[in-house]
């Protein structure tokens, strides 16, 4: 069913992404739930925000294929309609050595975390050119801003982000589209699964906030980016860590 405002989100099964879907079905948007390996949590988000009354649709892709992002957003303009916006969620990472890092691991890394950016910006652009309008909001790093240790393919693929985002916003700002970053720190979601509470504990005392972040309070700033209230901010990279990158 057709009606209201359009929003796709890749990634949005779970963590960060699963917040995001919330936020944006609270703001009124009908939302596509993108995912590629967690169909049962995607089923299941979309069954519960059905049932309070949102218009919700699930869409397999891996974003890191250009032909599998373009028939997503072919389903979603014939299932709900043209989007106006787009959350880039979907990602990836891992911890290693540089030196351990495999022809692999860098190319997934980077097909997922920034091709993936490229292929659903380029499949929607067409769409919000036309309409003079259009939001495109990109999930990157606090490490894509610094750089990690043990994270250096993880890092430069979200600082991939951060440029894209750049050069992007310049050059489709004529036509009434904004894209923005938002950069996270450390965010309660499965990716942290591996983190022991010794480690937690370490990593809040490096926090001057000094506690993990929720994906809620990400989900806050993309809800605020892809509403009118943020019309004239573009080319923006904001940082949601508690003080840990400044």
């Amino acid at each position: 069913m057709k009606n209201g405002r359009v929003a796709v989100v890749t990634g949005g099964a779970s963590g960060i992404g699963e917040a995001i879907v919330r936020a944006l079905c609270r703001d009124g948007f009908a939302v596509a739930i993108n995912y590629n390996r967690s169909e049962a949590q995607a089923v299941a988000l979309a069954s519960e925000l059905s049932a309070k009354g949102s218009n919700v649709i699930t869409v397999k892709a891996d974003v890191s294929s250009s032909q599998q992002v373009n028939e997503m957003i072919d389903t979603v303009k014939q299932l709900l309609g043209t989007p106006e916006v787009l959350v880039n969620n979907s990602g990836i990472a891992q911890q290693k050595l540089f030196t351990d890092i495999t022809d692999d691991d860098w190319n997934i890394m980077i097909g997922t975390n920034l091709t993936g950016v490229f292929n659903a910006c380029r499949a929607v652009l067409p769409f919000m050119i036309h309409e003079k309008n259009g939001r495109i909001i990109n999930i990157s790093s606090m490490w894509g801003q610094v750089g990690a240790s043990c994270e250096v393919h993880y890092s430069a693929s979200k600082a991939g982000v951060i440029g894209l985002t750049k050069a992007l916003a310049q050059e489709v700002a004529p036509s009434g589209i904004t894209v923005n970053c938002v950069a996270p720190g450390a965010i309660e979601t499965r990716m942290m699964s591996s983190f022991s509470q010794e480690d937690i504990e370490s990593l809040c005392e490096e926090i001057p906030m000094g506690r993990i972040g929720q994906p809620e309070e990400i989900a806050n700033v993309v809800s605020f980016l892809a509403s009118d209230k943020a019309s004239y901010m573009t080319g923006q990279v904001i940082g949601v860590n508690g003080g840990m990158v400044i």
